[in-house]
């Protein structure tokens, strides 16, 4: 059986529930009233407790600003019909930022500490969960180096940290996406495939470029040739070709997407062929002129499934379907919303009931 933790809890003397408009929940902008965290110090992790959402003290010093030794994750939690709280898939987040922290020399959080803490947060902020259709509790999960200490090695010490945001849908129409064919996101033999600040950081100057044409994200392509689509910036892409879904494989340039492997298992189930492969520009430009490419979708825990309206490459913008017409993506995205929500059965056991 698991330890019990003890954790201790210090409320926040007023709650900005009251002055919080439930309707405008821009993403990752309105906290919830309290945070969890924990430091690892002396090769143990430590000071378990739940306290006011507010600034952290630190050193300027520390090695996470300086080095980049920073992780996080992402994941929801959903108000089911009888009123209970579900977070989903909290296994897999958890076993992502762990092979994040191997890779980044940092060190890895105790499964009891990660989901304890998460379910005592959130019987903390219970009714900052939603209730509307669409809308969640999104979960961030972070870790950072805190050594103050200006030598290049991995730190001694660590802060890890549990926010909350409530949050609606993170795109509100398909998107306008383009091709890059000049910068890249990751690297072979690098940390593309894991959540670390510094995969973000990277794509910020390229996608603020894409923006001023007019495109709504990037889709990134391999760092040699430019030749095979790998990802876009905040999620896993799914196509459909031939009736199939075909997705970008699983490899060190690319994340292993939570909802990517939530949609493959619902397609499965369902009898839709499944092709887990490299993904080359010329075939998904040739798809779409041809017509065998009929469907297009980002995959992520906050884009969840949205729809491909337009792909821009080499100066050419590519029209794809009507999404209101596409009945793979619309089906798989209708069956993953109703297990998050309990509105159909959780077969797979996805959900953890708080």
């Amino acid at each position: 059986m698991t330890e019990t933790l003890e954790i201790k809890i210090t409320k926040a003397d007023e709650t900005r529930l009251t002055v919080t408009d439930f309707s405008e929940l821009p993403f990752g902008k309105v906290f919830t009233d309290h945070m969890f965290t924990a430091d690892y110090e002396d090769g143990e992790w430590k000071n378990l407790q739940i306290l006011p959402y507010g600034p952290i003290p630190m050193s300027p010093a520390i090695s996470a600003l300086h080095y980049g030794q920073a992780i996080f994750e992402g994941l929801k939690a959903y108000r089911l019909p009888d009123g209970k709280i579900s977070v989903f898939r909290a296994d897999k987040n958890f076993d992502r930022f762990n092979k994040s922290a191997a890779r980044m020399s940092m060190a890895t959080i105790p499964e009891e500490i990660f989901m304890q803490g998460l379910a005592a947060l959130i019987a903390v902020d219970e009714k900052w969960v939603p209730n509307q259709p669409d809308y969640a509790l999104y979960i961030r999960p972070v870790m950072f180096a805190t050594d103050p200490y200006l030598g290049v090695r991995a730190s001694d010490s660590y802060k890890f940290a549990l926010l909350t945001t409530p949050t609606g849908p993170y795109y509100s129409s398909a998107l306008k996406v383009k091709i890059e064919t000049e910068y890249t996101r990751a690297d072979e033999g690098g940390v593309g495939f894991a959540k670390t600040a510094g995969n973000y950081a990277r794509s910020l100057y390229p996608f603020e470029q894409a923006r001023k044409e007019g495109f709504d994200q990037l889709i990134w392509t391999d760092s040699i040739a430019h030749e095979y689509i790998e990802e876009a910036g905040t999620a896993n892409l799914i196509f459909v070709i031939d009736g199939k879904l075909v997705t970008p494989s699983v490899r060190s340039t690319v994340l292993d997407g939570v909802t990517r492997d939530t949609i493959i298992k619902l397609a499965k189930e369902s009898g839709i062929e499944v092709e887990e492969r490299r993904v080359s520009v010329k075939e998904v430009i040739e798809g779409i002129q041809n017509g065998s490419l009929t469907e297009a979708f980002a995959a992520g825990t906050a884009a969840t499934v949205t729809h491909v309206g337009q792909i821009g490459y080499k100066g050419e913008i590519y029209q794809l379907t009507d999404p209101s017409i596409r009945n793979i993506s619309n089906g798989i995205a209708k069956k993953l919303n109703d297990i998050r929500y309990g509105l159909a059965p959780d077969e797979f056991g996805w959900n953890w009931i708080l």
